[in-house]
């Protein structure tokens, strides 16, 4: 009995080596081509066959639900964190720090194109309570600037959780150049961030951006017909 289970640890950690290279895969495939990833693609840049994909995963559904899911739980984790911080602003910003190195960006688009399934579904509530408790933390301690809203944090981080510069370097091979572009794209997180701060600011233009315009994308559109 010891025999075989001594047998089954290595091929059970070989899998989860291989779990976790194929669904950082996809998020750099989602990253480049968005919701028109493929999941030859994604193989294609986890190194392995189609048939070894869909073994572990049914379906492409199968595999952005699970990444959904992951993300939503660094998400919780992050949030935790931040509420943990005594500081607000370094409990607010080291979560925006944290969510913007997850790569929040690269699930944007697929919203609206896979189930969200009743798992996804509670941890993103549980996600919005513990960012909305984090806002207003912050707001109540002057160091949030106050016309920033929980929508707005939502939004800055699926724009900043992306670097053009670096999906375009990765495509084309470029890794002598990489890391500076990963070095540009955290100075210009930080740039963004110090924008969040309370003090002397030009009012923000438009009206904050309405929670719809978050929840409703995760809808898929009416059947045409």
């Amino acid at each position: 009995m010891t025999e075989k289970r001594s047998r089954r640890a290595p091929r059970r950690s070989e899998a989860e080596r291989n779990d976790r290279t194929l669904l950082q895969a996809a998020r750099e495939v989602l990253a480049e081509d968005g919701a028109h990833a493929t999941v030859a693609a994604i193989a294609a840049r986890a190194g392995v066959g189609i048939g070894s994909l869909y073994r572990r995963y049914r379906t492409k559904e199968d595999l952005f639900q699970r990444l959904t899911e992951l993300s939503l739980d660094h998400w919780i984790e992050a949030a935790e964190r931040g509420l943990a911080e005594d500081d607000p602003w370094r409990g607010l910003t080291g979560f925006i720090t944290e969510r913007v190195e997850y790569g929040q960006g690269t699930l944007g688009p697929i919203a609206g194109t896979i189930e969200v399934t009743d798992a996804m579904a509670a941890k993103s509530a549980r996600s919005d309570e513990l960012t909305e408790a984090l806002i207003a933390r912050a707001h109540e301690a002057g160091v949030l600037r106050p016309d920033v809203t929980s929508a707005d944090i939502f939004l800055l981080l699926e724009q900043l959780g992306r670097s053009p510069a670096v999906e375009q370097l990765r495509r084309q091979g470029r890794t002598d150049l990489l890391e500076a572009a990963a070095e540009a794209h955290r100075r210009l997180v930080g740039i963004a961030v110090d924008g969040l701060r309370a003090g002397r600011h030009s009012a923000l233009p438009g009206s904050p951006p309405s929670p719809r315009l978050l929840t409703e994308r995760w809808t898929p559109p009416p059947a045409s017909g």
